[in-house]
């Protein structure tokens, strides 16, 4: 698959202007079935562990809600995540350009112009912005074995691992992606779901998306006719959450219950033909 846009670190490291942020070729969108998604959360145990991501984090969540008295009960689950929104208000009131538009339309984050104000979390209407309060993975440096003279402590587990000393120990180095990205993150800086753009880089889907044992999340261009989330979306008519923000979110919700049914998949994988 040939590269319809720059490099990760090109694309960091170039002075951000508003005309030529994003590829006008490839507008990319999840759908995400919720007929088919069962709640079994391998998506956000697979984020987790791509993304390097401490415990208290996470990028790939979920809304539970229930209703009702026993016997008669109602529960609904809907996964989340950052909705790569169009016009992303975290975005726009980030005083330094930290968070901005890239390629694809996805909301990227330069955390070494990161300042923590925290003004994108409050802008976001999703809550899927969070901020690390403390050095990445603490647990890591705890010195007690769970049981004395029979287990290791985290730290050796860790040292045994031989990782980087700000790493966990089942650490992803897929993860160094650029010179402005940190693997683990660090304190004092925000971070969230950037659609896993180094993995799109590589021609790879999101990990949500390969995870997801229902296939119940599709990946793809909406500006390709012949997409697989184009086909969907041809068939149901999506929602989105908070639809009355006016964000225009890139992740999209099909089928409360449908009887209909497509040929399942995931989708196209890369940022572009």
């Amino acid at each position: 698959m040939t590269e319809a846009v720059d490099s990760l670190d090109d694309q960091m490291a170039a002075e951000l202007d508003e005309t030529d942020l994003q590829d006008e070729g490839v507008d990319l969108s999840m759908v995400i079935d919720l007929q088919r998604c069962t709640g079994c959360g391998a998506c956000n145990i697979g984020c987790a562990q791509e993304n390097n991501l401490q415990e208290g984090q996470a990028y790939s969540s979920r809304i539970i809600e229930t209703n009702g008295k026993f016997p008669n009960v109602s529960y609904e689950y809907t996964p989340t995540l950052c909705n790569q929104c169009d016009d992303a208000p975290c975005a726009e009131g980030c005083p330094t350009k930290a968070l901005y538009k890239g390629d694809g339309g996805i909301t990227m984050h330069d955390h070494e112009k990161c300042i923590g104000c925290k003004a994108c979390m409050v802008n976001c209407p999703y809550d899927e912005i969070t901020l690390n309060k403390e050095d990445p993975h603490p647990r890591w440096e705890e010195t007690d074995a769970l049981i004395e003279n029979g287990t290791a402590s985290p730290k050796q587990v860790k040292e045994r691992a031989d990782v980087d000393e700000n790493a966990p120990a089942y650490y992803n180095p897929n993860r160094e992606v650029g010179e402005h990205e940190h693997p683990t993150r660090y304190k004092g800086v925000v971070e969230k779901c950037n659609f896993c753009v180094h993995r799109l880089n590589e021609g790879e889907l999101p990990r949500c998306v390969e995870e997801c044992p229902c296939e119940a999340r599709i990946f793809g261009d909406l500006n390709d006719p012949d997409s697989k989330v184009n086909e969907i979306l041809g068939k149901y008519n999506p929602d989105v959450l908070k639809e009355e923000q006016g964000t225009a979110p890139s992740v999209k919700y099909v089928r409360d219950y449908n009887g209909g049914g497509y040929e399942q998949g995931t989708g196209e994988a890369g940022l572009g033909d």
